[in-house]
């Protein structure tokens, strides 16, 4: 599957999953500036609907959220913001982002999280049998059961994949 077959050393989220009694897969592959889940998906062979991005957002008193959305879709800030009660949610810059979240962009997950945030999973996620979801560094994804998400995260689904990204 991937190309890789080195061991990767432990990240804040690969700490947090094992003391959570989690099962993961590692998925390394070589990182691509600026390829995102397509370039990942591509190398590991696995379809970019199950390769899950961690978005930090924020809110309109500039709280960080975070958001789960499959990699081909993009995040309707709009019906996010609706369904989470707020007035207004955006992207976080990505130096605000890596502040909150002690990862670096293109390598934020949302496990072993610096403090605890808000966070919010596209509801589809939640019926894959499986998906890949970045594991603390950039070009390391881990596999896990979606139902990790709500369960250990307490993630809360919400349906905020933008429309015209389907």
């Amino acid at each position: 599957m991937a190309k890789k077959t080195t061991h990767v050393s432990e990240t804040p989220a690969t700490q947090f999953l094992r003391a959570q009694g989690v099962n993961f897969t590692e998925h390394p592959y070589d990182y691509v500036e600026h390829g995102g889940t397509t370039e990942s998906a591509r190398q590991l062979g696995v379809d970019e609907h199950a390769v899950v991005k961690t978005l930090v957002m924020q809110d309109q008193d500039a709280r960080p959220l975070i958001v789960l959305m499959h990699g081909d879709r993009r995040v309707s800030t709009k019906n996010l913001a609706r369904q989470a009660g707020l007035k207004k949610i955006e992207p976080c810059r990505p130096e605000v982002a890596q502040r909150h979240s002690g990862y670096q962009v293109g390598g934020t997950s949302p496990f072993g999280f610096r403090k605890a945030v808000p966070l919010y999973v596209e509801a589809s996620i939640l019926d894959l049998p499986r998906i890949y979801i970045n594991g603390g560094r950039r070009g390391y994804l881990v596999g896990i059961e979606p139902e990790v998400l709500t369960r250990v995260l307490q993630a809360r689904p919400v349906q905020a994949a933008d429309p015209a990204s389907a």
